[in-house]
């Protein structure tokens, strides 16, 4: 990790992103005063299939509901 000001990271911001995608961190600095820290995206993917089992689906989920429930929901208590 090192550190830029705002006009070198102006200057040199391709630079910065083709460091910053191989893994380098940069801080960007004001005054002296670290203001912003560049890191590369991780690039995440949806794994399928974590939550297996944690949830199931009541057989009569699809069915009317009461009419307690309806007027709940409706605002008719």
């Amino acid at each position: 990790m090192y550190q830029v000001t705002v006009h070198e990271a102006k200057t040199h911001l391709s630079r910065l992103l083709r460091e910053i995608v191989q893994g380098e961190e940069v801080v960007i600095t004001r005054s002296g005063q670290p203001v912003a820290r560049l890191v590369a995206i991780e690039e995440s993917r949806p794994v399928f299939g974590v939550d297996e089992g944690r949830f199931v689906v009541p057989d009569d989920f699809d069915e009317p509901l009461d009419e307690e429930w309806v007027r709940a929901f409706e605002g008719r208590d």
